[in-house]
């Protein structure tokens, strides 16, 4: 039977806390087929590069199979006895507090639940934390201090009823593309919506905004102090909505103090934007990483959070602030408690009601009294010895933490650490003394909850390869041997949800938002079959918006605004380091890479580290176009290739988070991002670092593309994956004496047919390896880095290239160029010859003639681009 013909699975997407829902369909073949369900209403069918290529992530390349003891395949009987007598060991010699877990936004709601009921409620610790505390945790904290509670206000539909969109720190185009579309296809029905992108950085979310704020790193609190001052000034605050709000005035006298000249901000854009964000009645303001990942990061969300309060601009259709996530199950680890300073189903660990409402209704031995180690502190204590025993599910801290490298050591360093993944090859695994196989994506059954509150099913299309398991079944078989049976005796996912959604029920009691009791006493096919739907679910309530009707979740039931002061970043530049250090997404890679570079057209964008500088810093520096440059901080250094861009302002400089010690070790760009966190959520601030920046004098530069694998051990390298094998950047300050040995042993080649190309005086070597009349693999060397046509060469490995030293296409076959498209494939200078040829002179005809843009629309604002500049030139000429 063709693929297409099976039955589809309905499930969601992999990726960010958008939530799309995916159709999955067997290929036959033990992969899947994927492609966007047209009836959820997070996306509609639409999906971005990512979740397009969702299919070509799976098999059983890297996963592990087995559980491992060191470097030795086990039993699960025998890894599971062995954790399970470590942690009670450890727990009975040194107490609760000397074992935790870091969990991770891609656990299943299920699956979080049992961890966090095993750690707080029967070990008896708050020592869990989430990488969502990396993203997540300011929010979470300003939501409580002005709502009561971590309660997203608003829904999706908000973005398309909006007539003023704010985007601040947050590149949705790239980061939360679908949600993106959205707002631009809202954006082409009614063309007096109006956007305005609040970042110090220009993104591709700039094009099309009618207004970009380009404000120093860290000052959002004093742009919308500014906001709140102009408010009560012009008499724009809605005195009827405060009376449902405490602290006005209080938060109206700080916000007067401001000294907008910290912003960097030109007063008539700032003016500019207070007379759109006032004028304009239905406002959303969507924020994310450039809010959060701040030491004033609960600061900013408040002081966004004041301007709706004040105006009464929330929880009715197209207002309101929107916090939007970055992980498939962000919330529901919320929603759970797996934060370590949060109770399940939003109640407060300190609060001695809660802690007794939630123990008897687990029958738990006991329960932490105050809030557990969060992230940054928790691996502070892995490195001085107070946690013992330490169990990582689901994500690489030892590649993602900030202060990366101290982390690594801290892992290293730990008496038991245990890791539970699909994969023994990343960073932290490596460091693991168990390792124990987890299901993957497509092969979990659970739920997860999206940005505005939508749970949906997550349903496996594939079983679990090898002796993989589920998430909550290793949590509960730990939790068995650790003496807790009866409590953990669950038979399916569709159990523990019903006891999380009974759980619930008494959380609404004590007056708290979340609340889907309804679905406590769904049967076994009813949580099969659940379709997506938005929380609260319960007798009293289904859905929809909070606040707009002023019902708070504090004592009193109003909400509060807070007086707020502007702080600059906690590091400081200084001669040494000159440069502020912003970090982030690119669009087509997810996290550390674990998934995304198993599919080639998601690396084929942007295939290597890299560092955006502006023009005037690379000039004054000595550094230019394609030079590897080196950045230190007072943490750790990186080498990175150099982007010269004025999308950041002279002094700062920007690189994407996501390569490892398996695809470009000097690339671990976390290494230099320092453990300063928030006093109030504990999240770090990643965005705001210092630098300094020099040009790396490299002795020689390399690109090499291969069939099979590579060996690489220089200064400098990045691999990435291609249809044909791999391709790898490299360079070193000393070359090697013979480069085709050296060459033999990076592809890990013996015999064959070799051609060279050789000028020693030039520093040039070009070497290439055929096996059976096709190319194998093959090198190009020089002092400088070569301009060579690398999309091209890497198609070539399998194939009969005779000509392949040349580094360039043959006169009849068009060198396609960078890949700009990756949903198609499509390459930039595919693109250039439509546009020049005249075939296609709009973005709309790009698609048309080339499919280009026509499925996530991530990489329109760089057609456009292209459109631009070869106006320019026309008009030039």
């Amino acid at each position: 039977m063709d693929g297409m013909e099976l039955p589809a699975i309905r499930s969601t997407c992999a990726y960010c806390g958008v939530g799309c829902g995916v159709l999955l369909r067997p290929d036959g073949q033990g992969g899947a087929l994927v492609t966007g369900d047209p009836d959820h209403p997070a996306n509609f069918g639409r999906l971005c590069s990512k979740g397009s290529a969702l299919g070509e992530t799976l098999g059983l390349e890297g996963r592990l199979l087995r559980p491992r003891i060191g470097a030795d395949d086990t039993d699960w009987d025998t890894a599971l006895d062995l954790v399970a007598t470590r942690f009670a060991d450890t727990i009975a010699e040194h107490g609760p507090d000397s074992v935790a877990f870091y969990v991770s936004g891609q656990l299943l709601t299920e699956d979080y639940y049992v961890a966090n009921k095993l750690m707080k409620g029967f070990i008896g610790s708050a020592n869990i934390d989430t990488n969502s505390r990396l993203c997540m945790a300011s929010t979470v904290a300003g939501q409580r201090r002005a709502f009561g509670t971590d309660t997203v206000p608003g829904t999706y539909e908000d973005l398309e009823e909006a007539d003023l969109i704010v985007l601040v720190g947050s590149n949705l185009a790239w980061c939360h593309p679908v949600l993106h579309q959205r707002i631009l296809a809202a954006q082409a029905l009614r063309p007096e919506m109006k956007l305005v992108v609040v970042d110090p950085r220009r993104t591709v979310s700039c094009d099309g905004a009618d207004l970009h704020l380009m404000l120093e790193s860290g000052s959002d609190v004093a742009l919308f102090n500014g906001l709140l001052n102009e408010i009560d000034r012009r008499g724009a605050a809605d005195e009827a909505y405060l009376r449902h709000v405490t602290g006005a005035a209080e938060a109206f006298g700080a916000a007067a103090e401001a000294d907008l000249s910290v912003t960097g901000l030109a007063p008539e854009d700032l003016a500019a934007f207070y007379d759109l964000w006032i004028g304009t009645k239905k406002v959303v303001t969507i924020f994310s990483q450039g809010v959060n990942q701040s030491s004033s990061g609960s600061d900013k969300v408040n002081a966004i959070l004041n301007c709706h309060l004040a105006t009464g601009r929330i929880g009715t259709p197209g207002c309101g602030p929107f916090s939007v996530t970055g992980q498939p199950n962000a919330m529901g680890g919320r929603e759970v408690g797996g934060l370590a300073n949060m109770l399940a189903c939003h109640l407060d660990i300190e609060n001695p009601d809660h802690r007794g409402a939630v123990r008897d209704f687990w029958s738990a031995p006991r329960m932490p009294e105050a809030q557990g180690a969060k992230a940054v502190e928790m691996f502070r204590r892995v490195a001085t010895g107070e946690i013992k025993a330490l169990w990582i599910i689901h994500t690489n801290p030892a590649v993602s933490m900030p202060d990366a490298d101290a982390v690594r050591d801290a892992i290293a360093g730990c008496d038991f650490t245990v890791v539970s993944d699909v994969t023994a090859r990343n960073d932290t695994a490596q460091l693991a003394d168990v390792l124990l196989p987890a299901a993957a994506w497509g092969e979990k059954d659970g739920t997860v909850t999206n940005s505005d509150r939508t749970i949906s099913r997550q349903r496996a299309v594939l079983p679990p390869p090898g002796e993989a398991l589920p998430d909550w079944q290793i949590l509960a078989e730990v939790a068995r041997r650790m003496g807790w049976a009866e409590a953990f005796d669950y038979s399916g996912p569709s159990e523990i949800f019903r006891e999380f959604a009974a759980l619930s029920g008494i959380a609404a009691s004590f007056g708290k938002d979340f609340d889907i009791s309804a679905l406590s006493d769904l049967s076994d096919t009813g949580y099969r079959n659940l379709a997506p739907v938005r929380w609260p679910v319960s007798a009293a309530r289904q859905g929809g918006r909070f606040f707009g009707d002023g019902r708070f979740f504090h004592p009193g039931g109003k909400a509060r605004m807070l007086p707020l002061a502007y702080r600059p970043p906690a590091a400081r530049t200084a001669p040494r380091y000159p440069f502020r250090f912003n970090t982030g997404r690119i669009r087509d890679q997810w996290h550390t890479m674990t998934r995304t570079a198993l599919a080639p057209r998601l690396s084929a964008h942007l295939p290597e580290p890299f560092l955006e500088i502006h023009p005037e810093d690379a000039r004054r520096l000595g550094i230019g176009a394609r030079d590897l440059v080196s950045v230190r901080s007072p943490q750790g250094g990186a080498i990175l290739r150099a982007r010269i861009t004025d999308a950041v302002k002279p002094g700062d400089v920007f690189a994407p988070i996501h390569w490892t010690a398996q695809t470009a070790p000097s690339g671990r760009i976390d290494a230099l991002v320092p453990g300063i966190t928030d006093p109030v959520s504990g999240q770090p601030e990643s965005k705001a670092a210092v630098v300094a920046v020099e040009k790396f004098d490299a002795g020689w530069h390399a690109f090499a593309m291969t069939s099979g694998a590579l060996d690489l051990s220089c200064e400098y390298w990045a691999v990435a994956r291609t249809e044909a094998g791999a391709r790898a950047e490299m360079a070193g300050r000393d070359a090697p004496a013979d480069w085709e040995a050296e060459a033999r042993r990076i592809f890990g080649l013996s015999g064959g047919v070799v051609q060279s190309v050789e000028d020693r005086a030039a520093g040039l070597t070009r070497l290439a390896f055929h096996e059976g009349g096709r190319l194998r693999a093959a090198i190009f060397v020089s002092r400088e880095p070569s301009a060579l046509m690398r999309d091209y060469l890497a198609t070539l490995p399998g194939a009969e290239a005779i000509d392949v030293l040349t580094g360039r296409t043959p006169a009849d076959r068009p060198d396609p160029g960078p890949i700009l498209c990756s949903c198609f494939g499509v390459g930039v200078n595919t693109i250039l010859r439509a546009i020049e040829e005249g075939a296609a002179l709009t973005v709309e005809q790009v698609g048309e003639v080339l499919q280009a843009g026509t499925n996530c629309g991530s990489c329109r604002p760089e057609i456009a681009a292209l459109i631009a500049a070869s106006a320019r030139r026309e008009a030039a000429e």
